[in-house]
């Protein structure tokens, strides 16, 4: 699926990797996932998009965005929106789609193949573009979570579809005890 002398990049949908990873029992070392990519091809970047939320100058998942800020990720992160729903359930929302869209398609012009960490449908346009301009594309994702966790559109669309389960032993880890104040799995891909 991959060539050595290949310009990759990678796009992680940040909510929806974690929720894949989460359904499937384990957590993403992160340092690991980009350390299989570089061998996989030339790795010229690896984008990270998430929405925060920003309670009394913190957010949970801090500590993990300037992690991966200081250790080779790009970045892309804004608030997220906080609401009650009609039932009176706090709900927060924060849908990086967009952003991610355009950072691929002016990316698309320098690398030969992306590596797009989702399973959402809204991306198969995205996907279609891409491979439209001459880049393969590569969705990781899982079908072997209970509902799958990827559109079957976008699997159908990209080159290749990479099971993020078959991944487990290269990228992943045990996962941690819950904490209380995590809210990066309640951020709705929407």
């Amino acid at each position: 699926m991959f060539y050595r002398d290949e310009r990759l990049a990678l796009f992680i949908d940040g909510s929806n990797l974690y929720a894949a990873a989460k359904a499937l029992g384990f957590d993403i070392d992160y340092k690991l996932l980009r350390q299989e990519f570089m061998q996989r091809g030339k790795l010229l970047r690896a984008f990270y998009y998430t929405a925060l939320l920003e309670n009394d100058d913190y957010s949970p998942i801090r500590p993990l965005v300037d992690w991966l800020h200081y250790n080779g990720f790009t970045m892309v992160t804004k608030p997220a929106k906080e609401f009650t729903d009609s039932s009176g359930r706090r709900k927060v929302k924060g849908n990086m789609d967009i952003e991610l869209a355009v950072d691929a398609m002016e990316t698309a012009e320098h690398v030969d193949h992306i590596v797009l960490f989702s399973g959402d449908g809204d991306f198969r346009p995205l996907v279609e573009a891409v491979q439209r301009k001459g880049v393969r594309v590569s969705v990781v994702s899982t079908i072997r979570s209970q509902p799958p966790m990827i559109a079957d559109d976008l699997r159908r669309q990209a080159d290749n579809f990479i099971e993020l389960d078959e991944l487990k032993d290269v990228i992943g880890r045990p996962p941690r005890e819950p904490r209380q104040d995590r809210v990066d799995a309640e951020i709705d891909a929407d």
